[in-house]
């Protein structure tokens, strides 16, 4: 599963989608997901990207690929270092969002 995490932009195709950090972190602890992609910012008084990395470093829900596609260069730089830092071998975490190639290759695939 291609699991997209945010409260206000659509859904890529291929992707299931995750509204808040609650939504996500029962996602990533009951199905397998081989790429995820995070926003920071998730609306006023809820919880943020950064408690979502916090939670995968903490239990390990790593998936195969982490992205982050959030606007906010300061949410992005911490989850960048919580999940690069805690990340087992094999797990890569990119600082920025999925590159339309990368976009293309999860459409074909999840039309398997």
């Amino acid at each position: 599963m291609y699991l997209f995490m945010d409260d206000y932009r659509p859904c890529p195709p291929g992707f299931k989608l995750a509204r808040d950090a609650e939504e996500c972190l029962l996602l990533l602890q009951e199905y397998p997901i081989s790429v995820l992609s995070l926003d920071y910012d998730l609306g006023p008084g809820q919880l943020t990207g950064k408690d979502v990395a916090a939670a995968i470093a903490g239990k390990q829900l790593y998936p195969s690929e982490i992205y982050l596609h959030s606007s906010s260069l300061e949410g992005r730089r911490v989850m960048y270092e919580l999940l690069y830092a805690n990340k087992p071998e094999g797990v890569t975490v990119h600082n920025g969002p999925v590159p339309e190639e990368r976009m293309r290759q999860i459409r074909k695939e999840s039309k398997r």
